[in-house]
């Protein structure tokens, strides 16, 4: 049984708490990609087995409680204990001491929003929330971005799937192109505030 029929039988024998639950494992464990998991339900839904609005509430759910958690672990342990963990454990979730340290930086460097465009980049939705715990950014503010970001994300992909789901080579150009499109408007983000920090420096002076 391969990856993605695995995830199949799951949905199907569990339903929505399924595929809260493996989106919630998405965050967690990288290697269970949301990109095979809600495209999966939103075709599942389209044979009427689920709704589309339920794939998408139980794939947020499942998201955001592993963001909460991985969250309150960024910010209840202390950096040293953080990294020895991930030194020591990481290499079960694929999971780095130098990912946790360069994901933290860009954290610090960009700000709190890079929460939102995290979400919907694999592997980073993974990372972000450590250190956004780790920075002690104010939860609110952090499911705020986590929320957007996630319900923009999980949205477009049950979609997907759900009008899409059997034609798979047109899907794969669809999450090829969707892809660009969000590195594209993080890359415009990134220039713009370095563009803001550029002028007020200029003011400075």
């Amino acid at each position: 049984m391969n990856l993605t029929q695995w995830i199949t039988s799951i949905m199907e024998q569990l339903g929505y708490f399924g595929i809260a639950l493996l989106m919630f494992l998405d965050n967690i464990f990288p290697p269970i990609p949301s990109e095979i998991i809600m495209p999966s339900a939103g075709y599942t839904a389209s044979q009427g087995q689920l709704l589309l609005v339920g794939v998408v509430i139980a794939g947020c759910i499942g998201s955001l409680i592993a963001a909460a958690l991985l969250y309150w672990v960024g910010y209840t342990f202390n950096h040293e204990r953080i990294f020895r963990f991930v030194d020591r454990y990481g290499k079960f979730l694929f999971l780095k001491s130098s990912d946790v340290k360069k994901s933290l930086d860009w954290f610090e460097q960009y700000g709190h929003r890079i929460v939102f465009f995290g979400r919907m980049i694999p592997a980073v939705r993974s990372l972000i929330s450590i250190p956004a715990g780790m920075s002690h950014m104010p939860f609110w503010k952090f499911m705020f971005y986590s929320s957007l970001g996630t319900t923009i994300w999980t949205t477009f992909l049950a979609s997907v799937g759900f009008y899409f789901g059997e034609n798979q080579i047109l899907m794969q150009q669809i999450f090829s192109q969707a892809s660009y499109i969000i590195l594209s408007l993080l890359a415009i983000f990134l220039l713009w505030l370095a563009y803001r920090r550029y002028r007020h420096k200029r003011k400075s002076f």
